[in-house]
């Protein structure tokens, strides 16, 4: 059986492994310590080199270590002489019966033949120089080694080990080259450490052979799905590299560019962790009159998810979107799941009422950690011959291997952008007078008893001749949100900047987001938190909320374990570019037999656009509208692939949707903006023209000075 060498890190002290088996060769590592450590990993963090970049590794076997440096930590940290000089005293004989000879820059070896033996003072010393620390400091120390008489993890596991270190407190297995060489897997090993290191991989993540034995693992286990799709992966640096840039090259290379999207995510004040590019999927699903059926969306989508089957392999960690269905659910959909509202609605935008695109290929930005991964699935073989599963992978390879060279190459086509008209007005479907009718008609329902509150909207529509792509470039600055997205689909746009979760689905667990309470930023941080505790004390925008938090929960009950359901945040303000929220979480774990479907049909739509009870609510809307609303107040998001462990237990795939609010949709040269607000008994029917105004207020902005800064640049290149 081959071996490995475990240690434990501490979390105080940096450790250097030293004490061998009997005339063995072993594996040094060193860390600096004292206090300094923790901000010395945000000083000199780059983002391809992590937390990894305080580690001085040193392979001792002079056969099998690799000739170039697995990690540049040392030069990373040091100039050139120190370096030097560090490798010079390095050379020299030390104690314990052992000699240190250089091979490569990032390594030296050491053949100890003491079982005892201590850190060389030589070594301790050029480590000490080369990092100026101080003898007081004493960095290192001797720990035990465990040696560990079973399989050693494989480049997958060990790569996502390094990857995801933790410099708190972590156990990493330090890999003995005695039996791994033999195998042929040391090299893919040290690549693996490479590539989590500088994030430049050249190897597919996992390996033909760990695809090989996942699939044969799952072929002996108990699942009645069997899996059809492995996802594998390379990973680069994203240091120069940005999503809009992502999006512009891939959509760009794609065989069928006018179907993308690219997802971004800004949460509140701060940036959020990933982005996902996509372009050329393999399949198109739409619904609606003169798309497709009349039916419930959700009906094919879950049946075309259901062919397919991911292999979940130990050690692999990917992003929370890695593939399968994107696209849009729009509010009108709301007649398949609740007939009660069905009626004749005029169809003023003449678009999908849904529409998803089938990806297995994703682009995706992981800005905690500085990386992209680009991850395609291998299409296995219905009869899983050996020879159709090595083409399979070569030719997820392949797709990997086109998208990276497309990420990495330096040109990059922006949108073609036509001469600017400035000027353009917005005009409301309803106007003011209409838009405050219908709040006056709903408080006669509340009155006599018929709803609580209800949410009408009015849609504004603006000529524009920007292009859709530059109107979301301009978005993402001026509105910053947890949703950021931009969706081609072919002959329409959309263009959004959501604040609010509609229902996420994470291992069973289910999670929405009510919003309802709404005050202006302010001018200054003062004046901002003025605001921020007028609409917290707020009775009005208080019993609003409640009672749309509880509309929330009554939504989770209806698919989730009565025992599990919780309201996890309540009433906290949220600051966004241009307005304040008041929010709240409820969660609950779905029952046996209820799927993440049937989450998504049970809070469709959020309370927060529809009201409360929410079936009579959405009724006197479509009375009161006539006209349907497309994508606003629908659903924008995405749905994964499910999967099998390696237990064979079924996993379902994740599900993570945002609120079509603050979306943009673009067609024919006109961009199109909607909003609403909730209407409950002493409602002002002027405050809340100007409540759904305040709303649309950054995405007006937007489109106008856009078009303002592209005509000036326009201007001066003529």
């Amino acid at each position: 059986m081959p071996s490995s060498l475990h240690c434990s890190l501490s979390p105080v002290l940096p450790r250097c492994l030293c004490k061998p088996r009997p005339a063995d060769f072993y594996t040094l590592l060193y860390r600096r310590a004292s206090p300094r450590t923790r901000s010395l990993h945000t000083t000199i963090r780059a983002p391809h080199q992590r937390t990894l970049s305080t580690f001085a590794p040193i392979y001792c076997r002079a056969q099998v270590a690799p000739q170039q440096p697995a990690f540049h930590q040392i030069r990373s940290m040091a100039s050139d002489s120190d370096y030097m000089s560090f490798l010079d005293k390095a050379n020299e004989d030390v104690s314990g019966g052992g000699k240190a000879t250089t091979q490569s820059k990032g390594h030296f070896q050491f053949k100890a033949t003491d079982t005892g033996a201590k850190v060389p003072k030589e070594i301790k010393d050029a480590i000490k120089d080369t990092f100026m620390v101080s003898e007081a400091d004493e960095p290192f120390e001797a720990v035990s080694l465990e040696v560990k008489e079973d399989s050693l993890p494989d480049e997958v596991q060990f790569a996502e080990l390094i990857n995801h270190w933790d410099p708190n407190s972590a156990d990493i297995e330090i890999l003995d080259p005695l039996d791994w060489d033999k195998k042929g897997r040391y090299t893919k090993v040290i690549e693996a450490v490479r590539q989590a290191t500088e994030g430049n991989d050249r190897d597919i993540v996992p390996s033909l052979d760990t695809v090989r034995q996942v699939l044969t693992t799952a072929r002996s286990s108990s699942s009645k799905r069997q899996p059809n799709l492995v996802p594998v992966y390379r990973q680069i640096s994203s240091d120069l590299i940005t999503p809009s840039a992502a999006y512009l090259k891939v959509s760009a290379a794609s065989k069928d560019d006018n179907y993308s999207f690219l997802f971004e995510s800004a949460a509140t004040e701060q940036l959020g962790r990933y982005s996902f590019v996509g372009a050329g999927p393999r399949k198109i699903l739409t619904t609606g009159p003169g798309y497709g059926e009349e039916t419930d969306p959700l009906r094919g989508l879950e049946k075309e998810l259901a062919e397919y089957v991911v292999a979940q392999v130990p050690g692999l960690k990917l992003p929370p979107m890695a593939g399968g269905a994107v696209g849009y659910v729009g509010y009108d959909c709301v007649r398949y799941f609740e007939p009660k509202t069905a009626r004749p609605m005029k169809d003023v935008l003449k678009v999908p009422e849904s529409l998803f695109m089938l990806y297995d290929s994703i682009v995706a930005f992981d800005r905690f950690y500085g990386i992209i991964k680009v991850i395609s699935y291998v299409q296995v073989p219905e009869d899983q011959d050996d020879k159709g599963l090595e083409e399979a992978y070569a030719e997820a390879g392949r797709t990997i291997d086109r998208l990276v060279d497309v990420l990495e190459s330096p040109e990059v086509v922006l949108p073609k952008q036509e001469p600017i008209q400035l000027g353009q007005e917005y005009t409301s479907n309803i106007g003011r007078d209409g838009y405050e009718a219908h709040v006056t008609k709903l408080k006669e329902h509340i009155v006599a008893g018929d709803i609580i509150q209800a949410v009408p909207s009015q849609r504004f529509a603006r000529p524009t001749n920007l292009h859709p792509f530059n109107i979301y470039r301009h978005l993402r600055t001026v509105n910053p949100s947890p949703y950021l997205f931009y969706v081609d689909c072919k002959d329409f746009q959309l263009v959004g900047a959501s604040p609010e979760l509609l229902v996420k689905s994470e291992e069973g667990r289910i999670i929405t987001h009510p919003i309802a309470g709404t005050v202006k930023r302010g001018a200054t941080p003062e004046d901002d938190q003025r605001l921020a505790d007028e609409l917290r004390s707020s009775l009005k925008d208080r019993a609003e909320h409640v009672m749309l938090v509880d509309l929330a929960r009554n939504d989770v009950n209806r698919v989730a374990d009565p025992l599990t359901v919780r309201v996890d945040r309540l009433m906290v303000v949220e600051k966004f570019s241009h307005v304040q929220h008041l929010v709240s979480q409820v969660s609950g774990v779905l029952r046996p037999g209820q799927t993440r479907f049937d989450a998504f049909r049970s809070i469709f739509p959020a309370g927060t656009v529809s009201g409360a009870p929410k079936v009579k609510a959405m009724e006197l809307i479509a009375e009161l509208e006539g006209e349907k609303r497309g994508i606003y107040a629908g659903a924008v998001g995405y749905f994964g692939y499910d999967g099998v462990d390696e237990k064979g237990a079924e996993v379902e795939g994740a599900m993570d949707t945002c609120i079509a609010l603050r979306t943009m949709l673009t067609k024919d040269g006109v961009a199109y903006l909607q909003a609403g607000g909730g209407i409950v008994f002493d409602s002002d029917e002027y405050e809340e023209w100007m409540e759904t105004i305040n709303k649309l207020g950054a995405n007006m902005h937007c489109i106008t000075s856009a078009e303002q800064l592209y005509h000036a640049q326009q201007q001066r290149s003529a």
